[in-house]
Formats: structure tokens, C-alpha cells, sequence
């Protein structure tokens, strides 16, 4: 069985006169240590189906087996504990408490979960940071720290309950290019040493290239979901050039 299984899953928010069909009919399956990128124009629906995957937000209709288990019919405590259990977020702003030291922001997560010790959640915090190369920055507060060092930090606090899944929320996208390339190179790092499935929503083609596969949505819907980067890409300007005709 897949780690991820979608089938003809929607999402529709109400928006009382108006309702948006973020996602239509969405089907895919995502097996365990597969490196994913979603792409596709603003408004697309890649964010939808990132908070759909992440447990963030519940199907309005279809299956969803994360680990064998229906997501679609938890209620939103249950949910919550499956994020905490079997999922870790980074998110492009890095969301980091600016008064707490880098090893405190790490142990953050841990504070939700049970039967662990304070000794147990500063040594498992120390070792995350430890495995993203900040193992001496452990007291620095964000300010302290660059851009990049902000994101492991936040990459440290993803991996601090050791998930299955790690989800990046257009991790590069307050990045500059070098940085951006150090932080991909660490999930690529991630992926293949840890056999940990790697999520990441983009809009920079390059950073989307580091992935094994691509899954291209526009409108909802997913158009194309190939492993041959070239032909994502042709997918996305296939849907860009369309864009570009449509009159205003």
C-alpha cells in the first residue's frame, strides 16, 4: 500500500454566494521515499492539495488514506494528532518565536507530545539541529541568524518529531539563490539518507527540478504527474501560453 492515497478527492469552500473548487477529482498516490514537487500557476490549487495531504484542511468528498488510514472521515483532534505523529511543515516565512534560542524553537513540537522528558526533548532538539549543520547555534535567536540558518532551524523543528513526511510550504521562496540551493540540497540530503518522503509546493522551476517527480495542477485539477522533469515544465508553459490568450 502507497503512504498516500488520493482518490477523486474535492475541495469546496463556501464562500456564501460563491463557491471555489479548489481541488477537482484529484487522484494520485505518493509511495514512501519519493521526492515530490507540486507546481503550477497562482491559483492553481497546489496549496489546497499541500493542506489537503498535511491534514490541514478535510476533503469535501473523495478517500484519503494516509498509512492506510481515512483522513477524510477523522474529526480535526484526530487529524492533529496524525500532523504531529507522521508530518512535518516548513513554511517560506519560517515561523520561528523571535525571543527563543534555536534549540527552544526545535523543542517546540515536543511540548504536544506525550511521555517525553525536558532532558529527552533538549537532547532529541540538539541532535536535529545537529543533523542540519547548526550544531553550534543551538542558543542563537532568529535574529542571530541568517536567512538561511533561520530555515534549518525551522527544517530542524520539521524533523524534531521524527516524521515520515516532510512538507515544504515554497520553503526557498525568501531565499536567495545560493541559500535557496543549500536548503534543497538538504531535503535532497533528507530524502536519500533518511528514506524520508519529501512534499514541496514551488513556483521556481529550479528548485522543483531537484525532485524525482512533478505533479503540474492548474484550476483545480492535475494535468500531469511525470517523473521526466522536461515534460512538467512543457506542461506549465502549455498552461502559461493558454493564460496568456485568455481575454480580460
Amino acid at each position: 500500500m502507497a503512504l498516500i492515497e488520493l482518490r477523486d478527492v474535492r475541495k469546496v469552500y463556501d464562500l456564501g454566494e460563491v463557491k471555489v473548487e479548489a481541488l477537482r477529482s484529484a487522484t494520485l498516490s505518493i509511495e514512501r521515499g519519493e521526492y515530490v514537487a507540486l507546481i503550477g500557476p497562482s491559483g492553481s490549487g497546489k496549496s489546497t492539495l499541500m493542506n489537503t495531504l498535511g491534514c490541514l484542511d478535510r476533503p469535501t468528498s473523495g478517500s484519503y488514506l494516509l498509512d492506510g488510514h481515512e483522513v477524510v472521515e477523522m474529526s480535526k483532534d484526530r487529524r492533529a494528532e496524525i500532523r504531529n505523529a507522521h508530518l512535518g511543515f516548513v513554511f517560506q516565512n519560517f515561523n520561528l518565536l523571535a525571543r527563543t534560542s534555536a534549540v527552544e524553537n526545535v523543542e517546540l513540537p515536543l511540548l504536544y507530545a506525550k511521555g517525553i522528558s525536558s532532558r529527552e526533548r533538549h537532547q532529541r532538539a540538539v541532535a536535529a539541529l545537529q543533523s542540519v549543520g547548526l550544531g553550534d547555534r543551538l542558543d542563537h535567536h532568529p535574529s542571530q541568524l541568517s536567512g538561511g540558518q533561520q530555515q534549518r532551524v525551522a527544517i530542524a523543528r520539521a524533523l524534531v518529531n521524527q516524521p515520515s513526511i516532510l512538507m515544504g510550504d515554497e520553503p526557498t521562496g525568501n531565499l536567495d539563490s545560493k541559500t535557496s540551493r543549500e536548503v534543497i540540497a538538504l531535503f535532497r540530503d533528507l530524502n536519500r539518507r533518511e528514506h524520508l518522503t519529501v512534499i514541496i509546493v514551488t513556483h521556481d522551476p529550479n528548485v522543483a527540478r531537484s525532485a524525482d517527480r512533478t505533479i503540474v495542477l492548474r484550476d483545480g485539477e492535475i494535468v500531469a504527474d511525470t517523473t521526466d522533469f522536461h515534460q512538467a515544465l512543457q506542461s506549465l508553459q502549455a498552461l502559461e501560453d493558454v493564460d496568456a490568450v485568455k481575454p480580460d
